[in-house]
């Protein structure tokens, strides 16, 4: 029975309607995590190395408590660069990103989800995370820290930001390598919904300054299927006109445009040995987290 209950409440159409974030990043989480014992992964953003005994002082958030209950004795399991990483959440909060297919969450949502989800995992291993929400400009910046009150500030601010700017992703990514200072692991969640070089600049710039950069390419169920049936008028997102048309007409023409797209990002970020993750709205969170340590590990694996 518990097993099913994580299951829905992996399930996005069920995290839409739970209005708290915290709750929703909680959820997932620990849904994620009851279904690990199915997984080869082994961490989260870093990788478990061995057990030493604890002495005072230690976290106890680290004791193995399966050792405890034979032993009878505290021992810590220890991580491969435990407390050192920094974690910067770039996320986009621009008007493309208020999409959201009939039922399901928004491209925003999900992304903030999926940001708040990976900030709580990440702060449970006493990693440091901080926040910025960008659309044409930065407009939010909660600065790295493990504390829980930063990670309350990054909940509060995703859950308050408000989509509806236009986006200039390249110059925002660019302005943001010339403020981090030490070399951190940058997460982008965006539909990244801007010239593709600009796109690449940007990454470019984080990338010549030695960050470790993995992109959340989020796409709604909508725009990767395109379902629409009847005649349709199509709202235009950050001052495009609306559009009245027969579906039919563009189906093929408009899912070719997307495939190109998508795959022009997916081959820039290679080239610039950025991870390259696709989101998509109507999949389960897990699918972004299992995908996350994927990359995570590949990453490492490369860098040996």
């Amino acid at each position: 029975m518990a097993e099913a209950t994580s299951k829905n409440y992996l399930d996005p159409q069920v995290l839409g309607k739970i209005d708290k974030l915290e709750v929703r990043a909680r959820m997932v989480v620990e849904g994620f995590i009851s279904g690990m014992h199915k997984s080869p992964y082994k961490g989260f953003s870093v990788e478990f190395a061995q057990h030493r005994e604890y002495v005072p002082g230690d976290d106890p958030r680290f004791i193995d408590w399966k050792i405890f209950g034979k032993t009878e004795r505290f021992f810590i399991k220890e991580f491969e660069e435990e407390t050192n990483l920094r974690a910067y959440l770039f996320v986009d909060q621009s008007e493309s990103m208020d999409y959201g297919h009939d039922g399901g969450m928004s491209k925003f949502d999900y992304a903030a989800t999926t940001a708040a989800s990976l900030a709580y995992m990440m702060q449970q291993q006493a990693d440091a995370v901080g926040l910025t929400l960008f659309d044409d400009e930065i407009s939010t910046t909660v600065p790295t820290s493990n504390t829980r009150g930063n990670l309350a500030n990054v909940f509060q601010s995703l859950q308050t930001a408000s989509p509806t700017k236009k986006t200039k992703i390249g110059g925002v990514l660019q302005e943001l390598a010339g403020k981090i200072r030490k070399r951190s692991l940058v997460m982008l969640f965006s539909d990244l919904f801007d010239d593709v070089e600009e796109v690449m600049r940007g990454l470019r710039a984080l990338g010549q300054r030695g960050h470790e950069i993995i992109v959340f390419h989020v796409f709604d169920r909508d725009e990767l299927e395109f379902p629409f049936e009847r005649m349709t008028l199509f709202e235009g997102l950050e001052e495009m006109p609306e559009l009245l048309a027969d579906p039919s007409a563009l189906r093929d023409a408009y899912l070719a445009e997307v495939d190109e797209f998508r795959e022009k990002i997916r081959k820039g970020c290679h080239g610039q040995r950025v991870d390259y993750i696709k989101l998509d709205t109507g999949e389960p969170l897990d699918v972004a987290l299992s995908s996350y340590l994927a990359a995570r590990t590949a990453r490492a694996k490369r860098s040996k």
